[in-house]
């Protein structure tokens, strides 16, 4: 009899625990919403705002929903990121986030959202590097006058860049300490305002993104000095890498990645996972982004979690030796 009693209550057990799963499921459908934001922490026209444009054209095909980019520059990133971390928890609101805010303003000021805690990795998007540009009204055109130039007139020359703790503005600190020169960093609230006023020759330089500065560079506008990563460019295989241009060990590439905040539940981060690779994995996709030098990256979100850790540690130890600060 008792144990009749006991096999009862155990199915009982098993359909209740059925059945609680089954809610679960039903209960976090996906996409959570009709429409989708997908945040960028910079202005329309810069490199984050093209592949988040051309991502989530494919990613809203795939999945069956409307999926709105969200411009919402200023602070380097920062304002973005903090909405997305205090956003809908329901997976509804994804961020296209960036190396600066992710991983380098942290070290620089006082947050008010902690991207380790406050924010979960997805999928790393896109890394590229930086080109080191210059107005061609500067008369410089080769990589080794611009530090030439840079050495005579210490606080003279002027580069732009994306916001304080951006890739654009470290890339600037590092070359500065490893060349032993010193100019100053002028940010912008992105890469379309930063190039306007390069254009207008109110700055002398910017380490721009290729997508950003590439028509100018063709039209013969700008000059490309150089290239931040450790190979040069496919698509401008004549300019030189900083690293083989006397500065060994030079890296600093750009990237974006996909986050959202940490309150949404881990399986549908795990499907947005899933669906995002897909999409930086379409033939269609890779060649759009590749002919605006970006480079798709997918990954898991064990990966994009050690590289953020990785990333921020090594920006963390120059700006700490440079007192680099977000003023």
């Amino acid at each position: 009899m008792a144990t009749k009693n006991h096999k009862n209550l155990l199915n009982v057990f098993l359909v209740l625990v059925f059945s609680l799963l089954s809610y679960s499921a039903n209960s976090q459908e996906f996409p959570p919403k009709k429409t989708i934001t997908m945040v960028v922490g910079f202005a329309a026209g810069g490199a984050a705002d093209t592949a988040a444009r051309i991502i989530s054209k494919k990613l809203g095909e795939n999945i069956g929903a409307n999926v709105v980019v969200d411009n919402r520059g200023g602070a380097g990133g920062n304002i973005a990121h903090q909405f997305a971390a205090n956003g809908p928890t329901d997976g509804s609101t994804i961020l296209f986030g960036s190396v600066g805010p992710l991983t380098i303003a942290p070290h620089m000021m006082k947050l008010p959202y902690d991207p380790f805690k406050d924010l979960s990795p997805i999928t790393m998007g896109v890394n590229f590097p930086n080109i080191l540009v210059v107005n061609s009204g500067t008369g410089i055109k080769t990589f080794a006058e611009y530090i030439a130039y840079a050495k005579k007139n210490p606080k003279k020359l002027e580069y732009a860049s994306t916001g304080p703790g951006s890739a654009s503005h470290l890339a600037g600190e590092l070359l500065d300490e490893m060349a032993g020169i010193d100019t100053v960093h002028v940010p912008y609230k992105g890469g379309a305002p930063a190039m306007q006023d390069l254009l207008g020759e109110r700055v002398a330089a910017y380490f721009s993104t290729y997508s950003t500065a590439q028509a100018y560079i063709e039209n013969g506008k700008l000059i490309p000095l150089a290239v931040t990563g450790p190979q040069r460019l496919k698509s401008l295989p004549k300019v030189p890498t900083i690293a083989e241009s006397g500065y060994p060990g030079f890296n600093a590439t750009n990237w974006y990645a996909f986050v959202a905040s940490s309150k949404v539940p881990a399986p549908v981060l795990d499907r947005w996972n899933t669906e995002i690779v897909k999409v930086l994995k379409s033939p269609d996709v890779v060649k759009q982004l590749n002919d605006h030098g970006l480079t798709p990256m997918p990954t898991s979100r064990e990966e994009l979690a050690k590289y953020m850790a990785k990333e921020s540690a090594t920006w963390g130890q120059l700006i700490r030796d440079k007192k680099i600060t977000g003023e």
